[in-house]
């Protein structure tokens, strides 16, 4: 959380140069805000900030090397009072609901306009969350879970996240890497998935996942 009379301190992460120049030409226009970083993959943000002061961070969750995902888990514990707004390319019925539960302070989609990032920022960098109507209706609606769920609802947040890595096309060894695990627990993990699915094979999760919209 910013200190008072101070500009808010934001670290822009996305794998793509064009967006974070977007987002910082956006930003610059605001005189209470000032871009102090960047990076363009997860390791890289783990290193940079190290050093840094950062009020709210402003990432994609779809990045090489270490995804968004991982970097938020170990956000949790190495920067607790950071606030982390996701930007995706996914719609909020895709994934604001598990990144919100999982830490996220805000999620917003790529496309949104750029009065609502600002107002975003604002919110989480008073120590709020910014949560649009819709993704709010989504989170009750998490309080009350009745039949109807997509299957992938079933889901452990860690389970999701090594699906998401499965449909994705990644092998074991590389998922197991990628978050710090061991190989039989990440085929633990998968077996688990086909299990809760009612799924065979990974070609079966990558099908799901390609036409509810998880993965492009």
């Amino acid at each position: 959380m910013k200190t008072s009379n101070s500009k808010i301190r934001i670290f822009v992460v996305d794998d793509h140069a064009v967006v974070r120049q977007g987002i910082k030409h956006i930003i610059v226009q605001n005189a209470d805000m000032e871009v102090v970083g960047e990076a363009s993959h997860g390791n890289e943000v783990l290193d940079k900030i190290k050093d840094l002061e950062i009020d709210v961070m402003l990432m994609d969750i779809e990045m090489p090397e270490k995804s968004g995902w991982e970097v938020m888990s170990q956000l949790k514990y190495s920067h607790p009072n950071l606030g982390v707004i996701i930007l995706s390319i996914f719609p909020e019925d895709h994934y604001g609901v598990r990144l919100i539960k999982a830490g996220a302070s805000g999620y917003l989609t790529k496309s949104s306009a750029p009065e609502q990032l600002v107002q975003a920022i604002r919110t989480v960098s008073d120590g709020g969350k910014f949560i649009s109507p819709s993704l709010a209706e989504k989170l009750i609606q998490e309080l009350d879970k009745k039949e109807g769920q997509p299957l992938h609802a079933v889901l452990s947040e860690r389970e999701f996240q090594v699906f998401c890595m499965i449909s994705s096309g990644k092998k074991t060894k590389e998922i197991a890497d990628e978050l710090s695990l061991s190989i039989t627990t990440i085929s633990t993990h998968r077996s688990n998935i086909l299990e809760k699915m009612g799924m065979k094979n990974n070609a079966e999760l990558i099908h799901y996942a390609l036409k509810n919209g998880l993965v492009r």
